[in-house]
């Protein structure tokens, strides 16, 4: 890429043709060809160039989608993007691509609780094993390596205690054994770390979060590698998992201000981090600002910035206090997901935890997701500051 991310995303994929800044919308199920011929000699294409815009049915994309994976493909710097309807689509089509009956799949502990259904639960009626590792320990991972071992599924960081993890090691670790590495990237997405270019097979990312930037559409990608496309390409062929155009339109322009937003998150996040790692009620902030921790030491050997997502854990003996907490704030939305403008806060229950053998709190102990909106952050502040007298 010639240009900086942030000039690419303001100039790519322009259409000429019919003279807009954005390419329109394509919606299109079957695909109208002049002859026979010309149906075959567009098939022919697509097999000598499977990252061409050579279709020849709908299900197979449109201009429109093909626009977003050409732009997701160069930021990626990988071989190939596939577009799924939801993010956890990504995260199924690189699981499912690769295992086979008998396999075992390595699992960081903290991962998102449907990663963890998906692999521990899932697909037992397969006979594929989850196991899973300490993410604040290497030698954990390595300890649990077998010749069953087929899959590394990292996500970095951990869902909503945010361990960071020493990504080279485990790209290597796994290339050692010939296992096949995959990576949810939605915290940090390719605008703030490229997997593939750092040796990872797979990198998934929920295009519903900063990619969009609205909370008003799902979707998701996975970037790959050469080495995995004739397996992720079978899949996603019996899959049928595909984004539709209308959805492709609404991430393609909101991925133009990605840099923009989520440098805002960032220094929104990082002034609020710090104004509640000052706060008695806090017992700690998981987010990468103290400069010489470890969490900090993995982000910024990797990262070239944060996102707007953190936690932080509290002290109190009563639950209810937590939640008179959350529910006091004014700023701040109340429900799943993230990575749109605006602020959330969501309490996370033991539940929302999911089944970690790593993660360890104590009955007075609660942990506190927020998703760091654009508002201006002395106000973001000023809310949660007059929220925390309800906390006892």
């Amino acid at each position: 890429m010639s240009n900086s991310v942030k000039t690419f995303l303001k100039h790519a994929a322009k259409d000429f043709y019919n003279q807009s800044v954005n390419p329109p919308v394509v919606r299109a199920s079957t695909i109208i060809f002049k002859s026979m011929q010309d149906i075959k000699k567009t098939q022919n294409k697509y097999l000598k160039n499977p990252v061409s815009a050579n279709f020849d049915y709908g299900r197979q994309g449109t201009s429109t989608t093909f626009a977003l994976q050409q732009i997701l493909r160069k930021i990626e710097e990988s071989y190939k993007v596939y577009l799924t309807p939801t993010g956890f689509g990504a995260v199924f089509l690189s699981v499912i691509s690769v295992v086979e009956p008998g396999d075992e799949v390595l699992v960081n502990d903290s991962v998102y609780s449907p990663t963890r259904f998906l692999t521990d639960t899932y697909l037992k009626k397969f006979n594929v094993k989850a196991v899973f590792y300490n993410p604040s320990d290497f030698n954990d991972l390595k300890s649990k390596i077998s010749k069953k071992t087929k899959l590394i599924f990292v996500e970095n960081p951990g869902s909503n205690t945010f361990e960071f993890q020493d990504l080279s090691k485990i790209v290597t670790l796994a290339k050692k054994n010939k296992i096949y590495t995959a990576i949810d990237n939605t915290w940090g997405t390719a605008y703030l770390l490229k997997p593939i270019k750092l040796g990872f097979d797979m990198s998934i990312v929920s295009a519903t979060k900063y990619y969009s930037g609205h909370s008003d559409v799902m979707g998701g990608s996975l970037a790959i590698n050469k080495r995995v496309f004739k397996l992720v390409e079978a899949t996603n062929k019996a899959s049928g998992l595909r984004l539709g155009p209308d959805d492709a339109y609404l991430i393609l322009r909101g991925i133009r201000t990605l840099d923009v937003r989520i440098d805002k998150h960032q220094e929104n996040a990082l002034k609020v981090s710090k104004f509640l790692s000052k706060q008695k009620k806090v017992i700690k902030v998981f987010y990468p600002y103290k400069k010489g921790s470890q969490n900090y030491k993995l982000w910024k050997k990797y990262y070239s910035g944060a996102s707007g997502l953190l936690g932080f854990k509290v002290k109190s003996k009563k639950k209810s206090s937590v939640l008179k907490f959350i529910n006091s704030l004014k700023l701040f939305g109340y429900g799943f997901s993230w990575g749109g403008f605006e602020s959330l806060a969501l309490y996370q229950t033991h539940q929302a935890l999911g089944k970690r053998q790593f993660t360890h709190l104590n009955k007075d102990e609660h942990v506190i997701r927020m998703h760091i909106g654009l508002e201006d952050p002395k106000d973001i502040i000023s809310d949660i500051k007059q929220a925390l007298k309800y906390l006892k």
